[in-house]
């Protein structure tokens, strides 16, 4: 009797319980199986077909007045001297600081042609220095307090006239440590880092740089001869802040973005401002750059005539591109 209702216990419960457990486990199973398959079919359900042809933009094209002051110009064109060529109390408008500044064989020749409701010419004062750090007698200011307040008051010049002035067009231009400054310009502007409101960036017709700093061959429209070297601040911009008051910036952040077929760079060979080798020993190369604004082949932009073997300076062809560039340039109504 006992043995037989020992089996009868060992029969019943191991199997009956492991039976029902199985089928529990077996039907949680389905419904995993189940909701996963429901997950995958609404996860693979087509979205909206996106329309065929051309994509509405993100950021629709700014809106702007039908007309402007009736005083504002339909152009805009900032001038930026090279280093020595200008100082920070110089009359923006008659610019005497140094009458044989390189700028205004351009900007002279302008005024000639066009009166100021077509074309404001302005010629960014500032100080336009830059120390020699291995000279002690040197008492010019450091280059990034002179580049900076060009940098500033062109900047200014610029945001104060877009915003009264919605309809003004902007032409650029800068020789040397005014290259680089209106080069950083049309890169800020060209990537949507400030100076014009965004959506403004149609508004630039072109900028002209001579013998910039940062110049990189193949980032811009370069003027034949364009010789392979890059920018003194890119060459040593390895260095950081080495040496004080001098910081090499190296390439631009984005190159020009938006305005890169805008941007005309002339560079003579052999012109360590814009046409720079390796460096290997900082120190002495920038003792060779504060002293290359005077160097034979800087000084030569204005006479040397072979620029696209047309015969023509480099000022001669930066003066007939922005004639065109302000001849062309939009006419808005005046109130």
């Amino acid at each position: 009797m006992m043995a037989r209702r020992t089996a009868g216990r060992a029969r019943k419960s191991p199997v009956r319980r492991l039976g029902k457990f199985s089928l529990f486990l077996l039907a949680l199973a389905v419904i995993a199986i189940v909701l996963i398959v429901l997950l995958i079919l609404v996860w693979l359900k087509p979205g909206p077909v996106p329309p065929i042809g051309p994509q509405v933009p993100s950021t629709p094209s700014k809106e702007r007045p039908e007309a402007q002051p009736a005083d504002c110009p339909d152009v805009l064109t900032v001038v930026i001297p090279g280093t020595w060529e200008s100082s920070a109390t110089d009359d923006p408008y008659s610019p005497s600081a140094n009458p044989n500044s390189l700028m205004l064989r351009v900007s002279r020749a302008l005024s000639k042609d066009f009166d100021s409701s077509r074309t404001e010419i302005y010629t960014v004062p500032y100080t336009a220095q830059f120390r020699n750090p291995t000279n002690l007698a040197d008492r010019q200011a450091d280059y990034n307090v002179s580049r900076t307040q060009g940098y500033k008051r062109a900047a200014g010049k610029i945001i104060n006239t877009n915003k009264r002035c919605p309809l003004t067009s902007y032409v650029l231009m800068g020789f040397s440590q005014g290259a680089v400054i209106a080069g950083d310009l049309a890169s800020n502007i060209g990537n949507g880092r400030g100076v014009l409101e965004d959506g403004d960036q149609d508004l630039v017709l072109g900028v002209g740089l001579i013998a910039d700093g940062r110049r990189q061959p193949g980032k811009q429209n370069d003027v034949d001869p364009s010789p392979d070297g890059v920018g003194a601040e890119i060459a040593l911009g390895g260095m950081g802040n080495i040496v004080p008051g001098i910081t090499m910036t190296g390439p631009r952040n984005g190159g020009f973005g938006d305005l890169e077929d805008r941007v005309q760079s002339i560079c003579a060979p052999g012109d360590l401002i814009c046409d720079s080798p390796t460096v290997l020993n900082p120190l002495a190369a920038v003792s060779k750059l504060a002293n290359a604004a005077s160097n034979p082949i800087h000084a030569m932009y204005a006479t040397t005539k072979y620029w696209e073997a047309d015969g023509r300076t480099a000022t001669q062809w930066m003066y007939s591109w922005a004639k065109d560039l302000i001849d062309e340039a939009p006419r808005p109504a005046h109130e």
